[in-house]
């Protein structure tokens, strides 16, 4: 919103009427006859009546130019005088009353949050919505280094964004996302906007977002989250690039423990959060009797994947008759044992507690652990605030809505080739990945893995293009040596290389990097830094091609000469 134009119309009444005082006192001033020394009658000039009411308005104790005025006259600059006095009182009272309006409070934020968009330097990714699900994205995406601006909808989220210890410095503006003009004052036509991602709780919203920024900005990534089958369709028919439903994502990764618990704990390793403890491996039972407490999007979800594995879960649904729940449904909460027995609770090998109230599935689990011990356990938690007993209950799985689209789209942007890698991983067989987490035990012990991107080029690898324009080849073994002894290697593993449109997964040590080559590694901290070293610094790369230490500095050469 134009602020300059905002102003004029609010003060359009006080300036005229200011206007109108001053043009009746001026023209009163300039009618009124006076006289001169002489007794003469004479008439002011406007430009003296002019500068007459100017500096009256303003001051007290002025003199009576340029002849002592007239009866007549002086009772004319007294109305003028009490005229101009309640006009300004008017002008400035509407000016504060303007400036106390929470629209026009707001419309300068926007103006001042617009302008200082504008003028970022860095490359972006612009978050809508800053609940559970975006303030865990945020972190994710400022722990890595890279900038974000954010919008949502409540002011309190936003003033507790601003008190909230980030890496990075994160612009967020109080507005609606669903609103075209909010997205593009926080940076939606950006040239250095690289994606948007939509995380509202409400579906319509998140849709709004996604077709504003494919018609505004068709060439940016665009990543929504969706919790509805016919937004999903809606999202994909015009070309939305991610779609998150995180009720088909946790069944989809339900399914892949049951199928491979070895890929199934790879792919949570290579996704875990930095610094965090590695989890340990689950085996869901493959066989046997299921119980689902709970037919909502995510029950649904859980049924039809335990149905495609060859499982028939049974469920337990309080109102049956709105969720549509299949045959056999158990009418129920689930947190009454007499319902989980009706269920077969004692039969049972897994247990879903899936409502959307997470005190109902802490009842749940522990009532069905009382009547039956070595369940395993798939928990629904609903809220963060419900982290600390959720964990206390001990699940075998726990399904967090909110982590599992801010992991998935931390992944999407921080690494994307981590998502092709797991993607591509799942064609693969259970001892594959049962031997690569052997494999990366090895180097990280018990923490998550750090697990980085390189892109052969000038600005990240510019010692390895140089020695590859004088035509000295740089292999992957190279590349993975340690720079202080090039006999040791370091302690990371090339997880995949992407030439073009070609992908090598775990590619050989003898494999010949080209510029423009993209890899993928995990490992430890300090082999991603030394690894950065040998990249760009074209003495440590000599030093690991040819066993030879080259004098730096043109001191060092003579004396080496």
């Amino acid at each position: 919103m134009n602020i300059v134009y905002l102003i004029l119309r609010r003060m359009r009444r006080p300036l005229l009427t200011l206007i109108l005082v001053y043009a009746l006192a001026v023209l009163g001033l300039v009618l009124i006859p006076g006289q001169d020394d002489a007794g003469n009658p004479w008439h002011m000039d406007f430009f003296h009546a002019f500068y007459f009411v100017s500096f009256m308005s303003t001051t007290i104790g002025f003199g009576e130019i340029p002849y002592p005025f007239t009866g007549g006259q002086r009772m004319w600059v007294t109305f003028s005088l009490y005229g101009a006095v309640i006009s300004w009182i008017y002008a400035i009272g509407t000016l504060l009353a303007l400036v106390q309006d929470k629209t026009f409070q707001q419309a300068v934020r926007e103006n001042l949050f617009a302008r200082r968009i504008r003028h970022l330097p860095e490359p972006f990714y612009l978050v809508c919505g800053y609940g559970e699900t975006g303030s865990e994205l945020v972190r994710a995406l400022t722990n890595r280094d890279q900038h974000v601006v954010v919008i949502d909808i409540k002011q309190e989220r936003v003033n507790l964004l601003q008190l909230e210890n980030l890496r990075q410095y994160v612009p967020a503006l109080h507005g609606d996302a669903s609103l075209p003009i909010h997205l593009l004052e926080a940076g939606l036509e950006h040239p250095l906007c690289e994606g948007v991602v939509a995380l509202t709780n409400v579906n319509e919203v998140n849709l709004k977002v996604a077709i504003t920024s494919k018609l505004l900005h068709p060439d940016i990534k665009v990543i929504c989250r969706a919790e509805s089958q016919d937004v999903e369709n809606n999202m994909a028919s015009f070309g939305t690039d991610f779609i998150i439903d995180p009720f088909e994502t946790f069944a989809n990764h339900l399914a892949v423990a049951l199928q491979m618990p070895g890929l199934y704990l790879l792919h949570e390793w290579l996704s875990g959060m930095e610094h965090e403890e590695l989890h340990e491996p689950v085996y869901p039972p493959q066989e046997g009797h299921w119980i689902i407490c709970g037919y909502g999007r995510f029950g649904k979800a859980i049924y039809h994947r335990l149905k495609g594995e060859g499982i028939e879960p049974v469920v337990v649904e309080l109102k049956p008759e709105l969720t549509g729940a299949p045959d056999g449904v158990v009418h129920g909460r689930g947190t009454e044992a007499s319902t989980l027995e009706e269920a077969g609770i004692h039969q049972a090998v897994g247990l879903v507690a899936g409502t959307n109230d997470d005190t109902n599935n802490l009842s749940i689990i522990m009532t069905a652990r009382e009547l039956r011990a070595d369940l395993f356990v798939v928990a629904r938690q609903n809220l963060l605030d419900n982290h600390s007993i959720i964990e206390a209950v001990n699940a075998d799985m726990v399904m967090h809505s909110s982590s599992i689209i801010a992991n998935k789209v931390r992944v999407l942007l921080g690494t994307p080739l981590l998502h092709e890698f797991m993607s591509l991983s799942m064609y693969e067989n259970d001892s594959w990945a049962c031997e690569l987490i052997s494999r990366i035990t090895a180097l990280v012990e018990f923490r998550v893995p750090a697990v980085w991107e390189v892109e052969i080029s000038q600005d990240q690898a510019l010692a390895v293009c140089q020695s590859v324009e004088r035509g000295v080849p740089v292999s992957l073994r190279s590349l993975i040596s340690d720079p202080r002894d090039r006999e040791e290697m370091l302690y990371c593993i090339p997880l995949l290389v992407k030439r073009d449109s070609t992908i090598t997964m775990l590619p050989p040590e003898d494999f010949l990097l080209k510029p423009d080559d993209r890899l993928l590694f995990c490992g430890s901290e300090s082999a991603q830094s030394r690894l950065g070293w040998a990249l760009q610094n074209e003495h440590a790369l000599g030093y690991i091609l040819t066993g030879e230490v080259m004098a730096q500095g043109w001191v060092w050469r003579l004396f080496q000469n």
